[in-house]
């Protein structure tokens, strides 16, 4: 599956600019909730509005967000929006200079500490929030005995089952709910 809202990255300087823990959480937020001004990121993220508009003003040089003008009330007020509805890259898109290599492997690594941040602050909740999920969270991991054209394979269709998800329309029954998120890597490792 090629999904064309999902931009592939092959300049440094764009995931220099995603490289950031606050400029990550803030694409997460745009993500999650939609088109947001200042004040409402700010908020979300217990940043001060400055701080918030700096970020995105960075996110904005590297076209990653962009102004969502026709949402504003007046003149003053600025909406902001994603550009792309997610980003990838490859960090052997840059093996062709060192630097630039640098820089994919520190967004992958930041990358990698969002994604156990988030699931590290489920597991640290209360037992109100773990109660009131029941048995939804969950956790698996498998090993497996792959090629790389099978792995690849595994890959395309784990993105397509998230995605199917992610596309659902959400159901109109009156039930409430709330983000949740998913992810998966699958690497060449050893026990």
């Amino acid at each position: 599956m090629t999904n064309h809202d999902v931009r592939h990255v092959t300049d440094s300087r764009v995931l220099a600019a995603l490289a950031h823990p606050l400029r990550r959480r803030l694409m997460d937020v745009l993500k999650v909730y939609g088109p947001s001004t200042v004040g409402q990121l700010a908020e979300r993220t217990g940043q001060a509005p400055a701080n918030v508009s700096h970020h995105l003003k960075m996110l904005a040089a590297a076209d990653l967000v962009t102004e969502a003008p026709e949402l504003a009330r007046d003149r003053r007020e600025r909406w902001w929006r994603l550009r792309d509805r997610g980003v990838r890259w490859s960090t052997a898109d840059f093996d062709a200079d060192p630097a630039a290599r640098a820089v994919a492997d520190a967004a992958s690594s930041l990358n990698l500490d969002r994604h156990v941040a988030l699931v590290r602050a489920w597991h640290a909740a209360g037992d109100d929030a773990h109660a009131a999920w029941g048995e939804g969270p969950f956790s698996t991991d498998k090993w497996l005995h792959l090629t790389p054209e099978e792995l690849a394979q595994l890959g395309r269709e784990v993105i397509d089952l998230f995605a199917r998800w992610a596309d659902r329309a959400v159901p109109d029954d009156g039930r409430r709910r709330e983000p949740v998120f998913l992810f998966a890597h699958g690497v060449p490792a050893q026990p």
